[in-house]
């Protein structure tokens, strides 16, 4: 695994960049509405939304729902230790920063060209510590018990690699995190929604408290979209929760306990043996010009 130290200042012009990495062809877009604030895009998905002025500014719907989960799980202000697992343009992290000075985070991410665009253009804060590598191997060897928030955010190709939706998976990021700590993944589904009634139910094997989030249309089966789910040891902040998800620009609904019993139905915990992938998205769902 390579290690990243703090990188340099970024360019002043705003021009697009264009870089091959691991994964394909990443493009940084600048946003003409907000002069520090630049889009991610690989091969034509977009992956992250930074504003460099503003770290607290969370363009994307599911980052937003994340931020609302980070900022009910502790007292305002207060310190997280968290866990990473995918990074794009460190989003989240930064947002971390911002909101929780002293946070000490850890990003693994598996595109290492992809990190030193990143380092290269859109330098991140102190506290923030950026390893390239495998999102699962990292957390096997991650500390026991150590973080206050793991998330995992890992998308090859629009996909969520099948090795990050198992029982096991689930297992080792429970065993990373502190007792009450919360564990959040942002996967994609579409209706039927069968892959996020699967998961929900992988989530539940593990943690005694789990609730998803996501827009509306999506838990409706009406629409492809983001799904968060969300799992802890300790009973969660539900009610705080649900009211910033409603209250948010782009609203979302939280599931849990009945609800989220009547969308899980009869699908069952995956395990390694038959995990896949998650639903590749239709044409033209994620993609920008």
């Amino acid at each position: 695994m390579t290690h990243h130290e703090q990188p340099g200042q970024p360019e002043d012009e705003p021009l697009p960049v264009h870089r091959e990495t691991a994964l394909g062809t990443a493009r940084l877009l600048p946003d003409i509405d907000r002069p520090q604030a630049w889009l991610l895009t690989l091969d034509g998905t977009p992956q992250s939304y930074v504003d460099l002025a503003d770290p607290t500014h969370l363009e994307f719907e599911y980052t937003r729902r994340i931020g609302h989960l980070a900022d009910t799980i502790a007292p305002a202000g207060q310190p997280l230790d968290a866990l990473h697992l995918g990074g794009g343009a460190l989003t989240l992290p930064r947002y971390l920063a911002a909101t929780r000075p002293g946070s000490r985070q850890h990003v693994v991410e598996a595109d290492g060209p992809l990190v030193d665009l990143v380092a290269d253009r859109l330098p991140w804060p102190d506290g923030i510590r950026v390893t390239v590598g495998d999102a699962r191997t990292a957390l096997a060897a991650a500390p026991p018990g150590a973080a206050d928030l793991v998330v995992a955010d890992v998308f090859h190709g629009s996909r969520t690699p099948a090795h990050l939706t198992s029982v096991e998976f689930v297992a080792l990021a429970a065993a990373a995190l502190r007792p009450g700590g919360c564990y959040a993944a942002n996967l994609a589904d579409g209706p039927p929604l069968a892959f996020a009634a699967a998961q929900a139910a992988t989530l539940r094997a593990v943690f005694p408290h789990t609730c998803l989030a996501a827009g509306p249309a999506v838990l409706r089966g009406r629409r492809y979209g983001n799904v968060l789910l969300i799992g802890s040891t300790a009973p969660l902040p539900t009610a705080e929760l649900a009211r910033r998800l409603a209250g948010d620009p782009f609203p979302a609904r939280l599931a849990d306990g009945p609800d989220l019993d009547a969308l899980t139905g009869t699908a069952r915990p995956v395990h390694d043996t038959h995990a896949v992938d998650s639903p590749p998205p239709p044409d033209g769902a994620f993609s920008v010009g």
